[in-house]
């Protein structure tokens, strides 16, 4: 991908300090790759043109905001070919943060954010169970989250 892109390695180590801490102002991330910060933002809006960076994202302590119930949910579906129609509905769910079609015994996989069991509940019988295409689900609760990173990008 990288070759089709054309990326070198400013590109990359840019990618990966900007992973890293992507509150690091332009100025000092030029200081620490030895260019000008107005290389580095010529750099990121290059990437983000090309799509490669899509943003940046506050991280926060879902417990502390009250969110108590990780959930990962196995969803077996009918056919494979109501992916994208399934998919689509999934999407209007909220507390579905993460969604993947998958290879194995699961059509799809869902991860789920709620703030207690009754709303997971809500989730899982009042709207999940109603989306046309969906055979069956299985539920996995999370007890704990051990780490949570991003890919390291070699350059």
């Amino acid at each position: 991908m990288s070759a089709k892109l054309n990326l070198d390695k400013l590109d990359l180590d840019i990618i990966h300090h900007m992973m890293e801490n992507a509150e690091i102002s332009y100025a000092d991330l030029g200081k620490k790759l030895f260019v000008s910060g107005g290389t580095i933002h010529v750099r990121i809006k290059k990437l983000q043109e090309a799509k490669v960076v899509k943003g940046t994202k506050l991280s926060a302590d879902l417990k502390l905001l009250g969110y108590d119930v990780i959930a990962f949910i196995g969803i077996y579906l009918k056919e494979s070919s109501l992916y994208d129609a399934v998919a689509k509905e999934l999407q209007k769910i909220p507390e579905i943060v993460r969604l993947n079609y998958t290879t194995g015994n699961y059509s799809m996989f869902a991860e789920i954010v709620c703030k207690d069991i009754s709303q997971l509940r809500y989730v899982l019988h009042d709207q999940l169970q109603k989306i046309k295409g969906i055979e069956r689900t299985e539920t996995f609760i999370s007890l704990e989250e051990s780490f949570n990173r991003n890919v390291k990008v070699a350059s």
